[in-house]
């Protein structure tokens, strides 16, 4: 296999997702840590992509982190990773989360965070390996995944905002023929739409299927998958019943994909359609 040179990043040093999570843009280079190529990164994403990640022997969660400037917890989360543990032909998921980085003060506890940054508590105790019941350290670091805060700050700057992202027009379809919008825009240019659990969910463009995850949490997706498309972006299609297509298929617009369900991180029925690169235009 061909190595490949180390990537520098086309992303200027303002557009940073959330200074919290990811620092600088979410990717870059193939090159690991200790000067070494290392696992060969199929997909190198913009700032708001997702990439995916071969282990190769002598890797660690943290030098994989620091290539792709995430943290270890991002990487364990969103890989349902228990342990530090990898294995030699693994593949990784890169979700770059956009969230905020709170620095634990006195008579802080989880669910008063959540309440100040708009969280979820469940998932600030997964993100950050919190058991139920437990005292938060005074100066440790909390991640609040999709996290807000209510005014801007240098340190807090969207890497895309949806009126900076770039608009196809008639080049998506909609992802279910039926169902209603419950939630607009909201996490990565995302927006649920409701529907009966074995709705079929179809292409909303052509392209190449990079990622079909079955089974466990995936950062609250759950059954989830993803497409690479002609013009750059990827779209998302989360909480799936089931998957029809796998990784490297190629995939037709209207094509059926994957199923409503309920699976991952939700309260009903429906899907969780993202597009990353672009504006959402449903």
């Amino acid at each position: 296999m061909a190595l490949l040179a180390a990537v520098t990043s086309p992303l200027p040093k303002d557009q940073i997702i959330f200074e919290p999570i990811v620092e600088g843009g979410a990717l870059v280079a193939n090159i690991g840590p200790l000067g070494t190529v290392r696992g060969s990164i199929e997909h190198k994403p913009t700032s708001d992509q997702i990439s995916v990640y071969v282990v190769h022997e002598g890797d660690t969660l943290s030098q994989i982190a620091e290539m792709f400037n995430v943290t270890v917890n991002t990487i364990k989360w969103g890989n349902d990773l228990s342990s530090n543990t990898l294995q030699v032909g693994q593949t990784l998921v890169i979700l770059p989360i956009p969230g905020v980085k709170h620095t634990v003060v006195r008579g802080d506890t989880p669910a008063s965070i959540a309440k100040k940054y708009k969280g979820d508590i469940d998932e600030i105790m997964a993100y950050n390996d919190l058991k139920k019941d437990q005292s938060l350290i005074i100066g440790s670091t909390v991640i609040i995944p999709d996290g807000e805060i209510s005014t801007l700050s240098p340190s807090y700057v969207a890497a895309s905002s949806a009126s900076n992202l770039k608009e196809y027009k008639g080049y998506y379809i909609r992802p279910v023929a039926s169902g209603v919008k419950t939630q607009g825009l909201h996490g990565h240019n995302a927006i649920d739409i409701g529907a009966p659990v074995g709705t079929p969910i179809v292409a909303a463009a052509s392209g190449e299927v990079i990622i079909s995850r079955t089974g466990g949490w995936n950062g609250g997706y759950g059954n989830y998958v993803v497409i690479k498309h002609s013009n750059g972006t990827q779209t998302l299609y989360a909480h799936n019943s089931v998957n029809y297509v796998s990784a490297g298929d190629w995939v037709e617009q209207g094509e059926t994909i994957a199923a409503i369900g309920v699976s991952g991180k939700v309260t009903g029925p429906h899907i969780h359609f993202e597009i990353r690169g672009a504006k959402n235009p449903f």
